[in-house]
């Protein structure tokens, strides 16, 4: 059984829903999985007049708790094309799990939301990639055998990169039932992947 780790920031709610959903992809396939999130940087007072979505209830993670898991699934919003500081921050903090080759053949996935259609979601996962690697990791991402992806039926997130959401400039639209429906295979193809590996 794989054991999987769900990390994420979450400045709104958006990829704390979509962490969850990923999470519940991941349990289908029998894995067991734990999802958690990085510590806020932002002072609470800050955070409370920005309209901080302060209620979640995922423990924080701790950065040496990462080599426990087979495989880890982070999640970010999108700020300027790249991931949020507060999981960059969290990332850069691994730099003994680096040394020590712990993370080494783990697989490593992503998923993102922004809010426009065109907000940097592809870079934000493609931006993370080269830090998998360098940590050894296993990129996996979201193949396009999960078809909901392809069409123009509807605007939606999701790239082969991996599932996304999209959140409109006042972060008013929540991830979409497709979007979700992608989280979920992700979630469900990354420990598939994970188990293989970890035999």
């Amino acid at each position: 059984m794989a054991k999987i780790l769900v990390l994420y920031y979450s400045a709104y709610g958006h990829i704390e829903r979509m962490a969850y959903a990923v999470a519940e992809g991941a349990k289908s396939t029998g894995a067991d999985v734990v999802v958690k999130r990085v510590p806020e940087l932002v002072p609470e007072d800050v955070a409370k007049a920005s309209h901080y979505k302060i209620d979640q209830v995922a423990p924080i993670a701790t950065v040496n708790e990462l080599a426990d898991y087979d495989a880890i699934i982070f999640g970010s919003g999108t700020r300027y094309g790249t991931v949020a500081l507060q999981l960059r921050n969290f990332i850069d903090q691994t730099g003994s799990l680096w040394a020590q080759g712990k993370l080494v053949g783990k697989v490593g996935s992503a998923f993102t939301s922004s809010a426009t259609q065109h907000g940097g979601q592809e870079s934000t996962i493609l931006g993370l990639i080269p830090t998998l690697m360098h940590l050894g990791m296993v990129v996996v991402g979201l193949p396009y055998a999960f078809e909901g992806q392809m069409g123009l039926d509807e605007i939606k997130g999701g790239s082969p990169y991996g599932a996304s959401t999209i959140t409109g400039g006042d972060g008013s639209r929540q991830p979409s039932q497709v979007e979700l429906e992608a989280a979920r295979y992700q979630g469900a193809h990354v420990a598939k992947i994970a188990a293989k590996l970890a035999s």
